[in-house]
């Protein structure tokens, strides 16, 4: 069974390349008819930016364009689909972000304060209402949410989840004490660490998170390769054997997450092939997720993800309803 269980509406902040990406996605669109104007013409460049313009007017959460990356993932083959927005983007959780993200007055703290003030859109209760309605319609869809784990901050973060009912919840590693490693504009940061001590380090988050008892799925368990600082993976080997166990024990789902394959520089899913054998090993449980923030990049490598699944020994996904993990054959 082909699933995708990790994507995503958008997400800002709001330039002019996510405005390219907004419009290539809608030119991509497997929904819509051909425009019947020729390509680069003025009037194909007036049909597109009418088309723009609706999709800003009736917002990411709109019926309309849900249903793109619907239809975009069924002719990718996708049966089922679980759809997640992250947390910083609800105003709900603004003080549980704002608590444990270096926002103060260094250059760091200057930059993720200006990035989380333009990625904060709203409320987490338009998000939940779209998506329930489209379940209503039959879309095989679960809707969750991705939050970050925050050493500390397991308690507070409980409370505020147990307020929304979910289909699951993803639990992921995006800070280290208040560093948001995977954004382009601090990565020089990494020179300055030893790399084998930070994924020690960030190994350790990423076990806490699973024995939180909060998550379903911990996500991208080795995301901190996102723009290739990485140590020798043979010196990893036993970090890897650690954390394998840990979600096993926690019983704790992970997934293979091709979004750094295809959207940044180490150009490798999560997890690495060796990490992936480690989880296998240990009996953790697997899905495949796209993490796509656009339609047209849903279900993007998920046939690669599969058969390296396959290949390490996978018989078997999952997905979540209501909290419960079902499991399904990988192939039919």
């Amino acid at each position: 069974m082909k699933v995708d269980f990790h994507f995503h509406l958008e997400e800002g902040p709001y330039s002019f390349g996510w405005l390219q990406k907004t419009a290539r996605a809608l030119q991509n669109a497997p929904d819509e008819s051909p425009i019947e104007y020729r390509s680069h013409t003025l009037p194909w460049i007036e049909e597109q930016t009418k088309r723009l313009q609706t999709r800003l007017a009736e917002g990411c959460f709109s019926e309309r364009w849900m249903e793109r990356y619907m239809a975009q993932g069924r002719q990718r083959g996708i049966e089922r689909f679980g759809i997640v927005d992250h947390l910083y983007r609800f105003e709900e959780f603004r003080e549980y972000y704002e608590k444990y993200v270096i926002i103060d007055d260094s250059e760091l703290g200057r930059l993720q304060s200006y990035w989380l003030d333009r990625v904060r859109i709203g409320s987490i209760e338009e998000y939940l209402t779209a998506v329930r309605r489209m379940q209503k319609k039959g879309h095989p869809i679960s809707v969750g949410v991705e939050a970050d784990f925050f050493p500390g901050g397991e308690a507070e973060l409980k409370a505020l989840l147990d307020r929304y009912e979910l289909d699951y919840v993803i639990g992921s590693v995006h800070f280290v004490d208040g560093w948001g490693f995977d954004n382009p504009e601090v990565q020089h940061l990494f020179e300055e660490k030893d790399l084998l001590e930070l994924y020690r380090y960030g190994f350790e988050h990423v076990k806490q998170a699973a024995r939180s008892g909060i998550f379903d799925i911990i996500a991208h368990l080795d995301n901190l390769k996102v723009f290739n600082y990485r140590p020798d993976e043979a010196l990893l080997q036993g970090l890897y054997d650690d954390l394998a166990a840990a979600l096993k024990e926690a019983d704790v789902a992970s997934e293979i997450n091709t979004g750094l394959a295809y959207r940044y520089p180490v150009k490798e899913a999560c997890p690495s092939p060796s990490l992936l054998a480690k989880l296998h090993a240990h009996g953790v449980p697997i899905t495949l997720s796209s993490d796509a923030h656009f339609p047209d990049d849903i279900g993007t490598m998920l046939d690669e993800a599969a058969q390296l699944a396959w290949d390490t020994g996978y018989r078997e996904i999952v997905y979540f309803r209501d909290r419960h993990r079902i499991s399904v054959p990988l192939r039919e």
